[in-house]
């Protein structure tokens, strides 16, 4: 039964009101992967903790901040909604490596290399030569495997994600992707970097984002759960997710934050078409209250039994941080 499953999505960036918790809460998901940054420095992301802290403060009759997977638990039990927080760029650590310990122990669970650009760390998927992990990156690597940060190449070029793999000690993620095979875009992923993901235990969450989906915003739930049964028959079940990536109700001002930051003039249109310069149109199968529940029936009806699909719909991810948070002694 859905009701009774650890329900986890992988990533989120939705307007944080208290009405969309109430949303959250009725759609049977346990915990939730907030992004806090985008482009913000250290100092600019402490001011998003302070700001989740006074969301925890004015609603924690539906939400609650998540730690450790034992606050996972915890969430599931008091039938709260639990959000852990995670960085779409490696910005709020400056050019400072001991600030990824500090980012931690805020709360700071996940982090990206990069989002899009070359950072100081790794290449993004936009730029046109990717020269693979930095200096800085292989010992920010070694740092966040050390105080137990997940690795996250959701928005990384192709060298420096094979790269990542290989250098970090502990098991990465793609926290919001999909793979190129179901539709080619620059963030989506190949077979060989999901095998050796999946190699080295890592997590690939499916995006829900329409710009990354086979017939974009006309993808059909049957359309989404094919893709998820040919990537589970390349590598396993077990290391697949969901990260929905979804945005709701944010304005034109946020996707400009989102592709912009500080550092273009003029609109960034990711992929190379001004179609894509709007929020593109919802899936109806995934929005409201029903969205992962959709999908858990979706996935039975395709092949899939209810514990494979319980699997994808959240346990992956609880075992996968399970595995990553504990700081290495």
């Amino acid at each position: 039964m859905y009701s009774q499953r650890i329900v986890i999505d992988g990533l989120q960036y939705c307007n944080w009101d208290r009405e969309y918790f109430q949303t959250l809460k009725n759609s049977g998901i346990t915990a939730v992967h907030a992004t806090i940054v985008y482009h913000e420095t250290a100092r600019e992301t402490l001011s998003r903790f302070a700001e989740w802290n006074l969301r925890f403060e004015q609603n924690a009759d539906l939400i609650m901040p998540i730690h450790s997977v034992a606050d996972i638990e915890k969430a599931k039990a008091l039938g709260k909604v639990g959000i852990f927080f995670g960085a779409q760029n490696c910005s709020s650590i400056d050019d400072e490596i001991g600030l990824i310990e500090v980012m931690r122990q805020q709360g700071l669970l996940i982090m990206q290399l990069t989002y899009n650009n070359q950072s100081l760390l790794a290449t993004g998927c936009y730029e046109k030569n990717d020269n693979g992990i930095t200096r800085f990156g292989k010992q920010a690597i070694a740092e966040m495997n050390r105080v137990g940060m997940i690795i996250d190449m959701s928005h990384s070029a192709e060298r420096s994600t094979l790269e990542a793999i290989d250098l970090s000690s502990r098991p990465i993620c793609i926290s919001h992707a999909n793979p190129t095979f179901a539709f080619e875009a620059l963030r989506n992923k190949s077979d060989t970097v999901i095998k050796s993901l999946a190699a080295r235990g890592g997590l690939l969450g499916f995006s829900l984002y329409p710009f990354h989906l086979p017939n974009g915003s006309q993808c059909s739930l049957d359309d989404f759960c094919q893709m998820v049964a040919k990537t589970a028959d390349m590598v396993g079940v077990e290391h697949l997710g969901i990260g929905s990536d979804l945005c709701l109700n944010q304005p034109q001002a946020v996707l400009e934050w989102m592709r912009n930051g500080r550092w273009s003039k003029a609109m960034d249109y990711g992929e190379g078409s001004a179609n894509n310069s709007g929020w593109p149109d919802s899936l109806p199968w995934f929005c409201g209250s029903a969205g992962m529940e959709n999908i858990y029936n979706g996935l039975i009806r395709y092949g899939f039994s209810e514990s494979e699909a319980g699997q994808v719909l959240g346990e992956n991810w609880f075992n996968f941080l399970k595995q990553g948070l504990e700081p290495i002694s």
